[in-house]
């Protein structure tokens, strides 16, 4: 809204045309999100202990962890919505509104945000960990995936570099054809990115830690993705708009940040299936746009094996009988070995933040 209202004012006060950047915007949004975290946490969690307190608060699973029926029973869920009005407010504010990058990503973010939220509010209403069926919230993720690269497909700014081209790391031009494969593609980066951030999300700011260092990633990527002299320099694909995202990026940077006070352990208030569906996907739909779905592994790699430990937990166990892992996710593992659950989430992060640099060198290294 500021660029596109101030903006075009910059011919009569020069100084509005620091709207035009994209990096001080980007900051505009971070600081912004991050304000209104602080703002708005503390009430929006009173709020969630008064409507959810008779329940209980988040449901927790009886075949967890015993100690989590101990220490987390009674702490309130949902909390990302504030997650959510974080990120919505100062992208409405800070990015350019004409473009439809900002909007693919945006609606696509309250639409798993608002399957997480239905999936809350049965869990909290039933008093089981359960929730929506598994395969009602899977066709909503697919259908909503499917029309995300339907207009991906179908529109591109100048008709520039389009979309359905899969890039990879450490190589210059050689890109390949999806086809009409982009649309399982697109499937498989969006729901699988939003149910691995939701898999992951099951100890105090385990989550949101790589989840806001995937972000911070992500702006870089999509600057450079979106400036043609960068991506030039850099042989990687020019996306024409996707830089505006680097203010979507910050004010996820920023909203994560702002939930982590909250959420660092132990944790005030949990994020919830509203929060870490709608994340992922937002995480999925960036990588998409920026056409950088396999960097997005590498620096979401602690998503990606939390997944991989649940698929060979189960596979291993209907093939053999047996279990690999203690439990899965991978995290409870840990804690069951004797692991304090800081321990844990610090050395995730650390992982993560290893992650992140390796994705990030991809973009020079080619």
């Amino acid at each position: 809204m500021f660029y596109n209202l101030l903006y075009p004012l910059s011919s009569h006060w020069n100084a509005l045309n620091l709207f035009q950047y994209i990096t001080f915007r980007t900051i505009g949004a971070t600081l912004t999100a991050l304000l209104l975290s602080f703002l708005l946490g503390p009430k929006l969690i009173r709020t969630l202990q008064v409507l959810q307190g008779k329940g209980g608060g988040q449901p927790i699973r009886d075949d967890g962890p015993q100690r989590h029926l101990l220490e987390k029973k009674g702490t309130p869920t949902m909390g990302g919505t504030l997650i959510i009005l974080c990120i919505a407010g100062p992208v409405l504010l800070w990015a350019d509104l004409t473009n439809v990058y900002i909007w693919v990503v945006l609606l696509t973010t309250l639409c798993f945000g608002l399957i997480g939220f239905w999936d809350d509010a049965v869990k909290l209403i039933k008093r089981n960990s359960k929730g929506v069926p598994g395969r009602t919230r899977f066709l909503l993720q697919t259908g909503i995936s499917l029309i995300v690269a339907y207009v991906l497909l179908h529109y591109y700014p100048g008709h520039r570099n389009p979309m359905g081209i899969l890039s990879f790391p450490f190589f210059k031009y050689i890109y390949l054809n999806l086809g009409w494969f982009y649309y399982p593609f697109v499937i498989l980066v969006v729901v699988g990115t939003s149910n691995a951030v939701n898999l992951t999300d099951g100890l105090d700011g385990l989550a949101i830690g790589p989840a806001m260092l995937t972000a911070a990633s992500f702006a870089v990527i999509a600057y450079m993705t979106g400036h043609v002299h960068f991506a030039n320099y850099l042989g990687i694909r020019y996306v024409a708009g996707a830089g505006e995202l680097t203010v979507f990026c910050g004010a996820m940077v920023g909203a994560a940040l702002g939930f982590l006070w909250f959420n660092t352990y132990p944790a005030q208030v949990f994020m919830g299936d509203v929060g870490a569906l709608a994340l992922g996907a937002a995480l999925g739909c960036i990588g998409l746009i920026t056409q950088h779905e396999i960097v997005l592994m590498v620096v979401g790699g602690i998503f990606v094996i939390e997944t991989l430990s649940v698929i060979v937990q189960v596979a291993s166990f209907k093939l053999v009988g047996k279990r690999v892992f203690r439990m899965a996710p991978i995290h409870h593992h840990f804690e069951l070995k004797g692991w304090a659950e800081p321990k844990i989430i610090v050395r995730f992060w650390i992982i993560s933040i290893i992650l992140a640099l390796v994705g990030l060198s991809t973009l020079k290294i080619r």
